[in-house]
């Protein structure tokens, strides 16, 4: 425990803003047939190094078959909360889930160079407290560490319906369950909350039987994934609203609650509309009386291709979906990035307005029967996928691998792990950086990225900007 509060703790999103820049990030590597454990890369992303855009330490788990997919910090600014007795953490550690083992790492970062294993918790131990599998998003809140999963008990992650556990966040142990009541949740993705305000969203992707084999496309065309997002009291931890985004929106994924806590609305991205393969951004408000509701504020058109471009799951569309499967919004509130896989896009939408988001930019890469090349002459596998803003709005990271087997399906012959960068422009607008692409290990691919002391989808704060 340090003697002040981490220096990388913000109370607003404005000081955070103001920090330091980054100058390390550290992302996933994952094997996606399972040969080779996978691992954690420590990326050099200071343009002022020799090593800039190359991979500088890494750290290989002793495990094979682990997917890793999310992970995050076991502290950040949320312990700044004058509910916490925790603003004496460090943020030190990574907690990096294994989606198919349902086995967790701790990874000790304090020097990031050195980074290596500090514990290891074995599946038994998460079945055995909290009945839940296949844990997914990692947030470090106030009173200790969050962890959603994406299944039940059983071997086929069935039994039951999966939800959230906490883990203490010094000791790393598990204490259980984190609802009290879930009402109508029975599926899960991700969660975010408003803390001053004292309430949680979750959304829905689908059961592991949905998507460990990859995409099941009759559940798909019949509306059986996720389609909805949920209203929490956070600290009664339980389920107070649930809105149905409509059956036909399919896979309700990231939560992106506005980081300024005075600012009650947030965002959430789904994969597709099984009525015409188009992606959406919806946003969600609170009203006067206190409850919520959501609204359709982005649409994404599909692009048309000849079937024999395509891959055999979509022939008989024509189209590319743009597959929105990532959303991250800058610490400002100003840029919210929308990473469309499918078509091979990041766009950029101004939301200074949250019912209205304007395009402002957009960066192309990679791409279902497109392929787009990197500026410096690369071949990009996939396509944008997960993304990352730093803290000062000025750099959006990104990687291409969604998930190992929906890869497959959607990308048949691509492979390998990729890292790029886009600097922002004064009045928005994207520009991929020549020098920042940076491939990962034969054999493996690439997800999440967290940024060195903090970034625009760790952090949770608990005071208004000024």
């Amino acid at each position: 425990m340090n003697l002040r509060p981490d220096p990388t703790f913000h109370a607003t999103p404005k000081l955070a803003m103001e920090a330091p820049a980054e100058t390390l990030a550290f992302t996933l590597m994952l094997s996606p047939d399972g040969s080779q454990p996978d691992g954690l890369a420590v990326v050099d992303v200071d343009p002022k190094s020799k090593s800039y855009g190359q991979i500088v330490h890494q750290v290989i788990m002793p495990n094979i078959g682990d997917e890793f997919h999310h992970f995050g910090w076991n502290a950040c600014s949320s312990s700044l909360s004058p509910l916490s007795g925790h603003a004496f953490l460090e943020r030190r550690y990574l907690i990096i889930p294994g989606i198919r083992s349902s086995r967790i790492y701790i990874i000790d970062v304090k020097d990031p160079l050195k980074a290596k294993i500090h514990k290891i918790i074995e599946p038994e131990e998460v079945f055995a407290k909290t009945g839940y599998s296949r844990p997914h998003t990692i947030h470090c809140g106030p009173e200790g560490i969050y962890v959603s999963t994406l299944g039940g008990g059983g071997p086929d992650g069935t039994d039951g319906p999966p939800g959230i556990f906490i883990m203490d966040c010094e000791t790393f142990d598990i204490l259980g369950r984190y609802e009290m009541d879930r009402g109508a949740q029975d599926k899960h993705y991700d969660f975010w909350w408003n803390l001053p305000r004292d309430y949680m969203v979750s959304s829905e992707w689908g059961l592991p039987p949905q998507f460990e084999n990859g995409i099941v496309a009759e559940d798909l065309l019949s509306n059986k994934y996720g389609h909805a997002i949920h209203f929490w009291k956070l600290r009664e931890r339980r389920n107070v609203q649930t809105i149905d985004l409509g059956e036909n929106h399919q896979m309700a994924l990231e939560i992106r609650p506005a980081h300024d806590p005075s600012r009650d609305y947030g965002f959430c991205g789904v994969v597709v509309d099984t009525t015409n393969l188009e992606g959406s951004i919806w946003t969600w408000w609170r009203k006067e009386d206190g409850t919520f509701d959501a609204r359709k504020t982005v649409t994404i058109p599909p692009r048309p291709a000849a079937a024999d471009d395509l891959p055999e799951l979509l022939k008989g569309f024509e189209a590319v979906p743009p597959l929105v499967t990532d959303i991250d919004l800058s610490l400002d509130d100003k840029y919210l990035y929308v990473a469309c896989w499918g078509t091979g896009e990041m766009h950029q939408y101004d939301v200074s307005d949250p019912m209205n988001p304007t395009l402002a930019g957009k960066v192309e890469l990679g791409g279902i029967a497109r392929g787009t090349a990197h500026p410096n002459g690369s071949d990009f596998a996939y396509g944008p996928q997960m993304v990352e803003i730093s803290r000062d709005g000025k750099r959006v990271y990104w990687t291409n691998s969604l998930y190992s087997t929906w890869d497959d399906q959607f990308y048949p012959d691509d492979e390998g792990g990729q890292m790029v960068m886009a600097h922002v422009g004064e009045n928005g607008g994207l520009t991929l950086d020549p020098d920042f692409c940076v491939d990962f290990p034969k054999g493996y691919r690439a997800h999440q990225i967290r940024l060195e002391g903090g970034d625009c989808s760790t952090d949770s704060f608990c005071y208004p900007s000024v």
